[in-house]
């Protein structure tokens, strides 16, 4: 059973850091393509960041540059997300995905999610 387990959330006052982990189970996270997506309050989920299986970073949100930092450690099948400077904007669920296409068959899983809430 495929199992993604974020973590490190939590409530953080302006101009403070998280660290998000996401822990995969049931699967060889560096195969996959991993990625944090996050939904604030009455918006629609967006992509933040991506990091491919051979390492290759792209973040998808002007404001998170300079900010947040997405990285893996395959050797404990976990994803990271380092936030630094965190706005009260970047208050949402916070959730981590992977993703692979392999023989035509798009092997896609979520995790439940981790909130994080910015606020003085």
């Amino acid at each position: 059973q495929v199992q993604l387990v974020e973590s490190g959330g939590g409530l953080v006052q302006p101009g403070g850091s998280l660290r998000l982990s996401c822990a995969a189970s049931g699967i060889t996270a560096s195969a996959f393509d991993m990625s944090w997506y996050r939904r604030a309050p009455g918006k629609e989920r967006e992509l933040v960041a991506s990091i491919t299986s051979t390492g290759g970073r792209t973040n998808f949100v002007d404001s998170i540059e300079g900010r947040f930092t997405i990285s893996r450690d395959n050797a404990k099948n976990t994803v990271y997300l380092q936030m630094n400077s965190l706005k009260p904007e970047d208050t949402a669920v916070y959730y981590c995905n992977a993703f692979v296409e392999r023989l035509k068959i798009k092997y896609d899983y979520w995790g439940r999610g981790t909130q994080v809430t910015v606020s003085s």
